[in-house]
């Protein structure tokens, strides 16, 4: 693998990502824009888009009439109900945040809504969803999560916590839960996968192929990330709103429309 910003290319120079002064793209790394695909709205796609979609399909979360619960609405949350919803599966999103909850049903279109902190919630949703997709990316408990499983179901983690996350190990006995665990798909044993049907997996994003189907997809079912356009000069206020979690979901810079020269 080899990333787009602070990476070492094959000749041995430093990838520089969106903070290039020019750029030479190579044909096998470039992706088509079908054009009623808004270049604004889809840009957080080739991001957030691919590291909620990759997992969906690989992992086989959203087959169709398969329950899905998305753990947090943020900048990959909100993008992983609308994928999952345009793939088939039922969609229930778990919040800390009891305010989203009109917004997740009303306008992503989920079909239900949990506040991982109300007890009665959970307790009533217990054992009832085939898989979860956890992209909370601060550390939180997984023992409630795990309890929302049913026997044999998934906890796919993509997001990135600065802090380990402690992983309480009866409850993935008594649920048949194995304890397998994957953080980046580019090393992932596929062996396992082939013989289990259950598992506690993760995911960090996919190929050149897949980024093209992702794209491919959210064009046909009208799938953007919801966005915030600013200007080139509003960078270290956007920098501090989004240590405050202030942006819904994503920033997105016109670089072309406000870089001056």
């Amino acid at each position: 693998m080899i990333l787009t910003y602070n990476s070492v290319y094959h000749d041995g120079t430093t990838t520089y990502g969106g903070y290039s002064d020019k750029l030479v793209i190579e044909e096998h790394l470039v992706v088509r824009f079908p054009a009623n695909l808004p270049l604004d709205g889809a840009a957080p796609l080739l991001c957030a888009g691919l590291t909620v979609y990759s997992p969906m399909k690989y992992y086989g979360l959203c087959d169709p009439g398969k329950h899905l619960g998305v753990v947090g609405l943020g900048g990959l949350g909100h993008v992983a109900v609308k994928f999952a919803k345009a793939l088939g599966a039922k969609v229930t999103v778990i919040s800390t945040s009891p305010n989203k909850q009109k917004e997740t049903i009303e306008i992503l279109g989920a079909d239900s809504f949990l506040v991982s902190r109300n007890p009665e919630q959970m307790q009533a949703a217990m054992g009832t969803m085939d898989s979860i997709l956890d992209t909370v990316s601060v550390a939180h408990p997984l023992l409630p999560l795990i309890g929302l499983l049913k026997n044999h179901g998934k906890l796919i983690m993509v997001g990135a916590p600065d802090k380990p996350l402690e992983l309480p190990v009866f409850p993935l006995i008594m649920g048949k839960l194995p304890l397998f665990l994957f953080y980046l798909r580019d090393s992932r044993c596929s062996c396992f996968i082939e013989y289990i049907d259950s598992l506690l997996g993760g995911s960090g994003m996919g190929g050149m192929k897949e980024t093209q189907e992702m794209i491919d997809f959210a064009a046909k079912h009208n799938i953007t990330a919801d966005i915030e356009v600013i200007s080139v000069d509003y960078i270290n206020s956007a920098m501090e709103r989004l240590a405050k979690g202030d942006v819904q979901y994503r920033f997105v810079i016109d670089v072309a429309n406000t870089l001056t020269t």
